[in-house]
């Protein structure tokens, strides 16, 4: 269905880079699924916690004693533990692709090595054919990585940088509305 409805640019990539071109779309889409949730949940859902989270915080009597801090931390804690979910898949992710194209340049060579020996080297077009297949997958690879790379890397410091300013608007001296607030 997916192949019917694809344009013919599409078709010709696919076929000549090979089935690995299969792998490395499912592992795109998966990255950019995981990607853009995250950036769903940083816009719009996490700071609608981070609201309840205060509101419940200055709600409480008590921000001093161990039992707030306790609580206090497990919320830092929880709210940390949010902020990172997905991030080792989208790493294991951004790691893999580089990984598939390197196996759909090692399929491609042996695709140029029986052509070599079946035809030797007289045959320049079928060898042409097997180094092109070679190489789009270890393109493909390397760019779906790079572009997931720059999130690979900023989720963490945001996840890190939320993390630390949720800690201080949940101030431990007296009401919570103190220099924490935003």
């Amino acid at each position: 269905m997916i192949v019917a409805l694809a344009p013919d640019w599409f078709d010709r990539f696919i076929d000549t880079g090979g089935d690995i071109l299969w792998a490395i779309l499912f592992v795109t889409v998966l990255l950019w699924t995981l990607i853009l949730e995250r950036l769903w949940f940083y816009r719009f859902v996490f700071p609608r916690r981070v609201r309840r989270w205060q509101d419940e915080w200055r709600a409480r009597a008590d921000h001093s004693s161990w039992r707030a801090r306790a609580i206090r931390g497990l919320i830092v804690s929880r709210a940390n533990a949010q902020l990172r979910a997905g991030l080792p898949a989208i790493r294991n992710l951004i790691a893999l692709c580089p990984l598939l194209g390197l196996l759909g340049t090692v399929t491609g060579m042996i695709q140029v090595f029986d052509v070599m020996a079946l035809k030797g080297t007289s045959d320049a077009r079928a060898m042409a054919s097997g180094v092109s297949q070679a190489t789009i997958p270890t393109m493909a690879g390397m760019v779906v990585a790079l572009s997931g790379l720059y999130f690979g890397t900023r989720f963490p410091q945001r996840a890190a940088r939320e993390t630390r300013r949720l800690a201080d608007r949940l101030d431990i001296h007296g009401a919570g509305g103190g220099h924490g607030q935003a």
